[in-house]
C-alpha cells in the first residue's frame, strides 16, 4: 500500500538464528535507497494484523512521514509469527528481540540506529532488551511499564496477590489461542494454530510457583542494575493506571538518562488516552528519535527530568472525560520534602508530629468485600474501571481526616505510612488510602498502598508475624500528583481488605492498630515551574473500521443478602469489527466473575471466560477459554480449559489443573 511519502509492507519475515520466522509489519519512508533512515521497533504478542492495528495505524504513518521507519513485530507464537510463546519477558523473548534489532540495523534501508518503544508489554520489554545492550539500540520510549516486575505489575504488590493475575492469565490464554491469518501464512495456518493450542502454557501456573520476589521476578527488573542501563529512556505513565510509579522510579534510578512524563491517563498511548488533557505523543516521540537516532541537536536531553499533571480535585464519575489540573515541571527530580501528619487526641488527622496522641488501640477487621470501589489495577477506559466514590469502601475501613483545609496543598511523589500493629495470625493484609473529601462528602481516591504483613521486611524472604506482638510496619504508597483544594479534607482510610483488587490471606484475623504510633508523610510538590504540554492536533487519531456489531461494557456488584455472598461481575464485548484493508473481522468477549462470602476467605473464587472470533467471508474460527482460581487455607487451586472451532466443528480441546501451596499469601 503506497501512501504519500511512505509504503506499508504488510508482512515481512524476519528469520532468527534457530530458523523461526517472526512476522513484521513495516512502515517504510520513501527514498531510503539514497538516504538510509532510523527505525523504531515495537515487539508484542498482541497481533499486528488485528489486535494493535488501530493504534499502530495512528502512529507509524506519522513516524514514516517524518523519515523514521516503523517495525511492528509479533512475538514468537503470536499473530503470524512461528513457534509457541514460552512465557512473559522470558530470556528467549528478549534474545529474539536483540536478534530483531540486529536484523533491522543490517538492512540496506537502515542507518544502523534503532529505537524501541511500547506500552505495557512493549514498554516492559523495550527496557529489558535495552538492559542487554544490543549495540544498535540507541534509545527507548517506555509507556505504562515497570522497573520492578514483582512489585509494580499485575501479579503481586508488596506480597499481596492481585486478582489481575488471574485476569491477565485468562487474557493471554485467550490471545495466544487465536489462529494466524491464513492470508499471510498460507496453507500452514492450521498446522501453526494446532501447534500453539497444544503447547501454549497457562501462565498463572508458573506465576503462582513464585509468590516471593525470587530470581524469576528479578529477571527483567531493570532496578536490579540501574547503573548498567546504557541508553536514554523516556518513561511515560498515567495517574489512572496501575503503572504510575515507574516514571519516578526510573528518574530516581537512571538519573540523567531518564525523562519522566505523567499525565491523568488510563492505560493508553497519551495521544488518545482518557481522561484528557492528552499529550502530543507524536511530536514528543519524533523529537526523541531525531535526537538519539539522527544526532539532531534539538535539546531533547534538556527536557525537564519530570513533567507531571497535578490533578486538581477531580470527582468520581460514570465516565471521567477530562480531569481538572495543571502541568508542572522539575528540571531535576529530587527526593520530595515530606509533610507529616499524625492522629490527634480527638481522632483527627493533624499536621505535625507533635500532634501524635491518638485515640488508643483500635481493632480493625474489614468485611472481606471491602474494596468494590477500587477499580481495576490497570485501566483501559475512564469509566467504572477507575476508582469510584470511596465512601463505599470507607464504610468498612478505619478513617481519620483533617479539618477543612484553610489553603490548597499540592503534592507530588509517593506517600509513606508507618504504624504499629498486632495480629493473632502469621499474616494479614493492610491497605491504606489517601482520599480527598469534597465539601459535599464525595470521596476521591488520591493514592493507595497494600502490604502483606509477612512481607513487611522483605518480599524475597517473608517472615510470619509474631502473634499478638506489637510490630512496626512501614508502607510506601503509590505515587500521586494532586492538589487538595481549600475547604476539602484529607482522609486516611485503613482496611484489612481491598477485594477484588487484592485477594484475602489464608485467615481473616483483623489487626489491632496503635493510633498514637501512626505517622503519615505526604510528598510536597516543592519548587517547580508550570509548563505547557501540547495536546495533539487531531482529537480523534484512531482510524475507523467497519462495525458489524456494537461494543458493550457492564460492571456490576451483587450482594446476595440471603446467601451472604458478594459477586463482582465484568462483561466486555469489543463488538464485531472489520478492518477495511484486510476484510478480517474480529470480536473478543470477556465474561468474568469474582465471588466471596464476607466471613469466609476460603470462599473466594474467580472465573474468567473469553470468546475470540475471527471472520473473513464464510470462514470463521473461534476459541473459547475459561480460567479459574479458588483456594483453601493452604493451597491455590487453578484450572483452565481451551476449545477451538473451525466453523461449527470443534477441532481442539485442552484442560489445565494444578494445586499450588500458598506461601505466606
Amino acid at each position: 500500500m503506497a501512501d504519500r511519502n511512505f509504503t506499508v509492507l504488510e508482512n515481512e519475515w524476519i528469520t532468527l538464528k534457530d530458523g523461526t520466522r517472526l512476522a513484521a509489519r513495516v512502515w517504510m519512508p520513501e527514498g531510503t535507497e539514497q538516504n538510509p533512515v532510523p527505525a523504531v521497533l515495537e515487539y508484542l504478542p498482541y497481533r499486528k494484523r488485528d489486535g494493535t492495528c488501530a493504534r499502530d495505524e495512528s502512529t507509524y504513518p506519522v513516524f514514516a512521514a517524518a523519515g523514521i521507519a516503523g517495525v511492528r513485530v509479533d512475538i514468537r507464537g503470536s499473530g503470524e509469527s512461528e513457534g509457541v510463546i514460552d512465557g512473559e519477558y522470558t530470556p528467549r523473548e528478549l534474545s529474539d528481540g536483540c536478534e530483531i534489532i540486529e536484523w533491522i540495523a543490517s538492512q540496506p534501508w537502515s542507518n544502523g540506529k534503532v529505537g524501541m518503544m511500547g506500552i505495557s508489554w512493549g514498554g516492559f520489554n523495550c527496557l529489558q532488551v535495552a538492559a542487554l545492550k544490543p549495540p544498535a539500540l540507541k534509545a527507548v520510549i517506555s509507556i505504562a511499564s515497570t522497573v520492578d516486575r514483582y512489585n509494580d505489575d499485575i501479579h503481586y504488590k508488596n506480597g499481596c496477590h492481585l486478582s489481575a493475575q488471574l485476569s491477565w492469565a485468562a487474557t493471554m490464554l485467550a490471545y495466544q489461542s487465536r489462529s494466524p491469518d491464513p492470508e499471510l501464512v498460507g496453507e500452514r495456518w492450521r498446522e501453526m494454530w494446532l501447534e500453539r493450542l497444544e503447547n501454549e502454557p497457562f501462565f498463572l501456573e508458573e506465576w503462582l510457583e513464585h509468590q516471593r520476589r525470587d530470581d524469576f521476578w528479578r529477571h527483567g527488573s531493570i532496578c536490579e542494575d540501574f547503573e548498567g542501563f546504557p541508553i536514554p529512556a523516556l518513561v511515560i505513565a498515567g495517574w489512572a493506571d496501575g503503572y504510575r510509579n515507574t516514571p519516578i522510579k526510573a528518574v530516581e534510578g537512571l538519573g540523567s538518562k531518564a525523562k519522566a512524563l505523567i499525565g491523568p491517563w488510563v492505560h493508553k498511548y497519551p495521544h488518545f488516552a482518557w481522561p484528557k488533557p492528552r499529550a502530543d505523543f507524536h511530536s514528543e516521540a519524533i523529537r526523541w528519535w531525531n535526537r538519539w537516532l539522527r544526532d539532531e541537536k534539538n535539546d531533547a536531553e534538556h527536557v525537564p527530568q519530570m513533567r507531571a499533571y497535578i490533578l486538581d480535585g477531580p470527582r468520581p464519575a460514570l465516565r471521567r472525560n477530562e480531569d481538572p489540573g495543571r502541568w508542572v515541571a522539575k528540571d531535576v527530580w529530587t527526593t520530595p520534602e515530606m509533610r507529616k501528619f499524625a492522629i490527634a487526641g480527638d481522632g483527627s488527622l493533624t499536621a505535625g508530629a507533635s500532634a501524635a496522641k491518638g485515640i488508643g488501640d483500635v481493632y480493625l477487621r474489614s468485611p472481606l468485600d471491602t474494596g468494590t470501589a477500587s477499580g481495576e489495577y490497570f485501566t483501559l477506559k475512564p469509566d467504572a474501571e477507575m476508582a469510584g466514590d470511596q465512601r463505599i469502601d470507607d464504610a468498612g475501613s478505619l478513617t481519620f481526616e483533617t479539618q477543612p483545609l484553610l489553603e490548597a496543598q499540592d503534592y507530588l511523589g509517593q506517600p509513606v505510612l508507618s504504624l504499629d500493629v498486632s495480629c493473632s495470625a502469621e499474616t494479614a493484609n493492610l491497605v491504606a488510602r489517601i482520599v480527598d473529601i469534597h465539601p459535599d462528602g464525595t470521596a476521591t481516591r488520591v493514592a493507595f498502598g497494600v502490604l502483606n504483613l509477612a512481607h513487611r521486611h522483605s518480599n524475597a524472604t517473608p517472615q510470619p508475624m509474631e502473634k499478638n506482638r506489637r510490630t512496626r510496619v512501614t508502607m510506601v504508597l503509590d505515587a500521586c500528583g494532586y492538589r487538595f483544594r481549600a475547604g476539602h479534607r484529607i482522609r486516611l482510610s485503613l482496611s484489612t481488605s481491598y477485594w477484588p483488587m487484592i485477594l484475602p490471606p489464608p485467615t481473616d484475623p483483623g489487626l489491632t492498630i496503635d493510633t498514637a504510633s501512626l505517622s503519615l508523610s505526604l510528598p510536597l510538590l516543592g519548587d517547580h515551574r508550570e509548563v505547557v504540554v501540547p495536546q495533539p492536533a487531531d482529537p480523534n487519531p484512531l482510524p475507523h473500521y467497519i462495525e458489524h456489531s456494537p461494543a458493550q461494557t457492564r460492571r456490576t456488584v451483587e450482594r446476595d443478602m440471603t446467601k451472604g455472598v458478594t459477586h463482582y461481575r465484568i462483561y466486555e464485548d469489543t463488538g464485531l469489527v472489520e478492518h477495511p484493508g484486510t476484510g478480517n473481522a474480529t470480536q473478543d468477549i470477556r465474561d468474568e466473575t469474582w465471588s466471596i462470602a464476607p466471613g469466609d476467605p476460603h470462599s473466594m473464587t474467580g472465573v474468567s471466560t473469553w470468546t475470540c472470533i475471527a471472520r473473513r467471508g464464510d470462514q470463521v474460527v473461534k476459541t473459547a477459554s475459561t480460567a479459574r482460581l479458588a483456594c483453601t487455607e493452604t493451597e491455590w487451586i487453578t484450572s483452565a480449559k481451551v476449545e477451538a472451532f473451525e466453523g461449527d466443528e470443534k477441532i481442539f480441546e485442552k484442560t489445565f489443573e494444578k494445586r499450588i501451596r500458598r506461601d505466606f499469601m
